[in-house]
């Protein structure tokens, strides 16, 4: 009798502990922050977005003049219907329409969604798995987007891509590929110091080019192999900076590459399309002449971060990939059989994105390789169960889905608009102007994904710039640019997603990065990237170059 009851005390005593996964102190935190974000009414700034005829930066669908006609023609279809045909209306309408406060509520409701989703992600107060779900369930429950359009929300093609490559990544580390593939892209580098100042830099130069998310997940099944291969020369366990280094680094170097081409991503080739809209094209090669010199010195800042803030902290003296991926690599069997198998599915893979990314986007070229995979029977179902973190997939789907709710309600343009309100005067004209859209751009694309922020933003920043005496690439480069600084949040871009998830000790398989890694790592970065693309960019060699006439 007395055992339980100390056992019940224990329970009584313990449903307030916090532990990973579940943290109830801050889960009441937010669900009185949330409810209250729900009470409030709205500000009559987001009823006057709400109701503005065709206001930029939101694509009104046909028939709709106003965010508000639109929300009520997904939303409340009949009754738009009746509304706009009276004389063809054969029924009562089942509900009245959203009025523009009724929509601005609805735009209020879905940032709220949003911050209580990223504070649970960051926080770790509920499973990531289980926040990923309220997600939706919060969409469903607050109508904010009819139960059909949630589910395509959550299944775009960024989420089959990061699945797909996750479970491509298994095989390629099943089949050993992985160690040849070292060999062959770090050869050369032959300490912490090289890592960070030699190959991160070429790194983002590649990514200018090739698709970032296949650089990152093609490389990170490697450099766990260095990883774990250098803490066993050294007997050490577990070296976290180590890991962090590696990870973190690849993939903020990565993230970088967005500035150099119109190539690097499909932000770059929205704001192209905007640019052509506006009637002043932009060339592949005058691009790459304002961004290009951007990309490898913010490489080298990365390096140069990474190495002093982590290098100190590693438990092994150094790391040497040429000499650890030689080695291992001189103990595996000849080239052949399933490996070769992999290979020939890699390569048609990469080519697919190359030829058929325009059409067939990322994530339907890869899942063509998990199911060749299958065929070729290099990988099983348990492989896949036990080697892909579907919670991340799930995270990556939600924040997708919140992406989709804020572009629809108008909580995306109204956070846009508020920002560019509250600027300064001193920043309001000039190449001022464009520091401030860098600053708007690096923050909402942590929290949303490149394109819909560019998206969002593009329509908005590109009038302004006769306004205030710039010229119009310039404030477009600006936002795009900015577009790639998606670091302190796991959400923010799939390089991210994708670190997180195949980030993971190749023997154990704990986890070796955790959500604030991002938060902690990544925002100097996010930083670093703005002080580089003003003082080095905007106002330097940007001032040097030659900006074509406008008609």
């Amino acid at each position: 009798m007395a055992h339980h009851a100390v056992v019940d005390a224990n329970n009584k005593s313990g449903f307030w502990a916090s532990k990973p996964g579940y943290k109830p102190i801050l889960l009441l935190i937010a669900a009185i922050v949330f409810t209250g974000l729900i009470v409030i009414p709205p500000p009559q700034s987001m009823i006057d977005i709400a109701g503005k005829e065709s206001v930029p930066g939101y694509k009104l669908s046909s028939g709709c003049n106003t965010i508000t006609d639109n929300i009520n023609k997904k939303l409340r279809p009949a009754a738009f219907k009746a509304e706009k045909q009276p004389d063809k209306a054969s029924h009562k309408k089942a509900e009245p329409l959203m009025t523009d406060r009724d929509a601005a509520r609805l735009a209020k409701i879905m940032l709220a969604i949003f911050a209580l989703a990223v504070f649970l992600w960051a926080t770790e107060a509920l499973p990531l798995g289980a926040t990923d779900l309220m997600v939706g369930v919060m969409l469903y429950l607050f109508c904010v987007l009819p139960i059909n359009e949630i589910s395509k929300a959550y299944m775009k093609d960024a989420v089959f891509f990061i699945f797909g490559i996750l479970a491509v990544a298994v095989g390629v580390a099943k089949t050993g590929l992985d160690k040849r593939i070292g060999l062959i892209l770090l050869s050369r580098i032959k300490s912490a110091k090289a890592f960070a100042f030699v190959f991160l830099p070429l790194l983002s130069m590649s990514a200018s080019f090739l698709s970032e998310h296949a650089l990152v997940a093609l490389l990170i099944p490697v450099l766990m192999g260095i990883y774990k291969v250098t803490c066993r020369m050294y007997g050490v366990e577990k070296d976290r900076a180590l890991a962090v280094f590696l990870l973190l680094g690849i993939c903020f170097a990565a993230n970088h590459g967005g500035p150099g081409s119109p190539a690097a991503g499909g932000r770059n080739a929205i704001m192209v399309g905007y640019f052509m809209e506006y009637g002043v094209g932009i060339p592949f090669l005058a691009w790459m002449k304002y961004g290009m010199p951007f990309v490898p010195l913010m490489g080298v800042v990365i390096g140069g971060y990474m190495y002093i803030r982590l290098k100190s902290k590693f438990l092994v003296k150094d790391i040497n990939p040429s000499e650890v991926v030689k080695a291992e690599v001189a103990k595996m069997p000849k080239f052949g059989g399933k490996e070769a198998m992999m290979t020939v599915i890699l390569v048609c893979l990469v080519v697919a994105w190359i030829v058929l990314g325009e059409h067939a986007g990322l994530g339907g070229p890869t899942l063509y390789a998990v199911v060749a995979m299958f065929l070729c029977r290099i990988v099983t179902w348990d492989d896949i169960q036990n080697g892909v973190a579907f919670d991340v997939v799930g995270l990556y789907a939600a924040a997708c889905a919140m992406g989709v709710g804020l572009k629809f309600t108008g909580g995306a343009l109204w956070l846009a608009n508020t920002f560019v309100a509250i600027l300064p005067d001193f920043i309001a004209h000039g190449d001022m102007l464009a520091i401030g859209i860098s600053v708007l751009t690096g923050t909402m694309t942590n929290f949303m994904s490149d394109g819909a922020t560019v998206a969002a933003l593009g329509p908005i920043v590109l009038p302004m710039a006769d306004m205030a005496n710039v010229h119009v690439w310039k404030l477009g480069l600006a936002c795009a640019f900015s577009s790639s600084f998606a670091n302190f949040l796991v959400v923010g871009t799939p390089n991210n997603a994708i670190a997180f998830g195949m980030g993971k000790d190749p023997e154990t398989g704990e986890r070796l990065l955790n959500v604030f890694d991002f938060v902690k790592y990544g925002l100097p970065v996010t930083i670093l990237a703005w002080l580089v693309l003003w003082f080095w960019a905007i106002l330097g060699y940007w001032r040097f170059l030659s900006w074509p006439a406008l008609s």
